[in-house]
């Protein structure tokens, strides 16, 4: 019976080291650190933003390709605001990469643009992330009437508004 309790013990202990491990590794001191590199593997730290489902600082393994890094950070998010119907062809994807040179001068900006439904450009797949580099991904579409109504309807209203008040002011 006591080797049973202190197996149990044992096997607790190291549960709770275990996960308590895993969450310094995910949040350290207020910073959004996500692993997806195995512990020991080479890697590289990538700075994801965005219009993405999952933005932070990515550890991912070396020779990492852009569309696997937007796969990590959960793909594209849906458009920000209150659209429920979204016309998904008049939308286009632009993905931006940054990055220091050795110098620390000049920065060097890798840029691919698509529309949504299309297929993603090849150069993204051969592009090679380095450590330190700068994701931003923005999910852009061409404004629709509604979009315009949104606009103008509200300053019409205060036009509208402000000159009956006048009016009745008046009288």
């Amino acid at each position: 019976m006591k080797q049973l309790t202190l197996l149990v013990s044992l096997f607790t202990t190291i549960l709770v080291l275990n996960s308590s491990s895993l969450v310094a590794q995910i949040q350290q001191g207020g910073n959004r650190l996500i692993r997806v590199a195995e512990i020991g593997q080479l890697a590289d730290s990538i700075n994801v933003w965005g219009d993405v489902g999952s933005s932070g600082r990515f550890i991912v393994p070396e020779d990492t390709k852009l569309p696997e890094l937007i796969s990590y950070s959960f793909g594209y998010n849906v458009l920000r605001g209150n659209q429920n119907n979204i016309d998904w062809a008049k939308t286009q994807i632009e993905v931006k990469v940054s990055r220091y040179n050795a110098d620390r001068r000049f920065v060097e900006v890798a840029y691919f643009r698509y529309r949504y439904h299309d297929p993603e450009p090849k150069e993204m797949f051969e592009f090679d992330l380095q450590n330190n580099d700068i994701v931003s991904l923005q999910v852009r579409r061409k404004p629709s009437f509604t979009d315009y109504v949104d606009v103008v309807a509200p300053v019409v209203s205060v036009i509208a508004t402000s000159i009956l008040l006048i009016e009745n002011l008046r009288n």
